[in-house]
Order: structure tokens, then C-alpha cells, then sequence
């Protein structure tokens, strides 16, 4: 069965970085998914909700694709988690419009992986610091995987973000044509370690 992707891409500083230029190269004309440039059509911040929402309906998967900022998200996305998902729509009483969907946060972080965790410098991991997004989804009945994370971001090579690049595209080809067993990447800690142990 097919399904369709929507790539919700929420980066203000797009032009600089590399890796994120290599992993939309490599995903923005697949067949079934919809590469959305959140930023790029909102630069004011003034949110079209309804064609937002509408977006979402269309749409099996969701990916909320970003740099991981303070350990969370840039601004932009953050509004638009709290103005598009609105009560009785996305949740509460009578908002069961995303009931059923999946949603993962595709994100590029400048820090190793050895940093996030128990006893490292940012003393958590990176799934314990997307708590509120995992939540948000709870809470409107979707179901949550896990991310596809870029590690030292700001320090990889060319090769390597194609690696990653090629890696994000495959994900997403699998996700479309339904190759990928869902319930089976659901338990792993990050997708690409699940689905590409070298990455």
C-alpha cells in the first residue's frame, strides 16, 4: 500500500548548512513525498493554519524536519506546532483530524552522540529531549517514531552527508511504498541506526 509523506522543513539558516542542502537534494522530488519549506513561504511568521491543516490531511507520514537548536526546534516550527494543531482539530474534544498518522523529527545536530547521553555533556539523550514532540503527537493520536538524527553536523564531510542524504531517501522511498515494517523500526533509537548500522 502506498502512502504519502509530507516533509515539513523548518530551517532559518538553510543557505548555510551543507548537510541539510544534501539531504533535501536528495528527498525534495521524490514521488510520494511533499517537500514543504516552512520558512521559505512563511518568512513573517504569519501562518496560513487552514492550508497548513490541509497539508496534513493529505498526507500519511509526517516528518518535522529540523536543526536541533538548544535542543529543541527553531522558532518557526514551534509556532506552527502551536498555532496549526489547534484544539478540536489535532486534539480534545472532537480533534481526531491526525488520528492514525505517523510523525518523526528528521534533525542535524552539531554535537556527537557520545555527548548525549548519561554522564556526557548535554547529560541526556536526544530521544529524552524530543519528550514534548513524542508527547504532542500522544496527544493527538499519532503514532511517534524514532528520528533520523545527523550527528556532527557542522563537521561532516561532503561523502558523508551524501551517505546521510542517500540513507534519508531510501527512508522516506520505504516509508512511501510500505517496504519498511513500521512496528518493527518503532523500538530503535534512531531510524538511520536501524535501518543503516554504519551511519
Amino acid at each position: 500500500m502506498l502512502r504519502k509523506v509530507l516533509v515539513l522543513f523548518f530551517h532559518p539558516r538553510f543557505e548555510d548548512s551543507i548537510v541539510n542542502k544534501s539531504l533535501v537534494k536528495e528527498i525534495q522530488n521524490l514521488p510520494g513525498t511533499t517537500f514543504h519549506d516552512v520558512y521559505e513561504r512563511y518568512p513573517d511568521f504569519d501562518i496560513d493554519i487552514r492550508f497548513e491543516q490541509s497539508l496534513l490531511l493529505q498526507h500519511d507520514i509526517i516528518v518535522w524536519h529540523h536543526p536541533f537548536y538548544w535542543y529543541s526546534c527553531p522558532p518557526l516550527m514551534k509556532q506552527w506546532i502551536d498555532l496549526v494543531l489547534e484544539y478540536g482539530w489535532a486534539y480534545g474534544k472532537n480533534g481526531r483530524q491526525l488520528q492514525g498518522k505517523y510523525v518523526f523529527n528528521c534533525l542535524t545536530a552539531g554535537g556527537s552522540q557520545e555527548v548525549y547521553r548519561e554522564g556526557g555533556r548535554n547529560r541526556f539523550t536526544v530521544n529524552e529531549f524530543l519528550r514534548p514532540f513524542e508527547q504532542t503527537a500522544y496527544l493527538c493520536q499519532m503514532h511517534y517514531l524514532p528520528p533520523f538524527v545527523v550527528h556532527h553536523a557542522n563537521l561532516a564531510t561532503r561523502p558523508e552527508c551524501l551517505r546521510f542524504a542517500t540513507a534519508y531517501k531510501e527512508l522516506l522511498s520505504g516509508l512511501v511504498d510500505g517496504s519498511l515494517d513500521l512496528t518493527q523500526i518503532a523500538p530503535s533509537e534512531y531510524l538511520n541506526a536501524h535501518l543503516y548500522p554504519t551511519l
